[in-house]
C-alpha cells in the first residue's frame, strides 16, 4: 500500500467513526434535554400514572432514556466491530 491509500483509509475511518458517534450522541442528547425541559416547564405531565399501573410517566421516561442509551451504545459497538474495524485493515 502506498501513502495515499493509507491517508484515504484513515480519512474514511475518521469520517465514518465521527458520523456514527456524533449521530448517536445527538439522539441521546435530544432525549435527555427533552426530559429536562419537560421537567422544567411541564412537570405535571410526569405526575400522571400509566393506565392500569402505579408507575408514573416520569419513571417510565427515565427508564426509557436509560434503556435507549444502553441500546445505542450497543449499536455503536456493533457498528464499530463490524464496519469500522474492516476500515482499519
Amino acid at each position: 500500500m502506498n501513502k495515499n491509500s493509507n491517508d484515504y483509509n484513515l480519512e474514511k475511518l475518521t469520517f465514518y467513526s465521527n458520523l456514527i458517534s456524533y449521530s448517536l450522541c445527538f439522539i441521546v442528547l435530544i432525549l435527555y434535554f427533552s426530559f429536562i425541559l419537560i421537567i422544567g416547564f411541564k412537570p405535571e405531565i410526569f405526575h400522571k400514572t400509566l393506565p392500569n399501573s402505579s408507575i408514573t410517566y416520569g419513571i417510565f421516561s427515565g427508564l426509557f432514556i436509560i434503556i435507549i442509551s444502553v441500546f445505542l451504545t450497543f449499536i455503536y459497538v456493533l457498528l464499530s466491530n463490524l464496519f469500522l474495524d474492516k476500515l482499519k485493515k
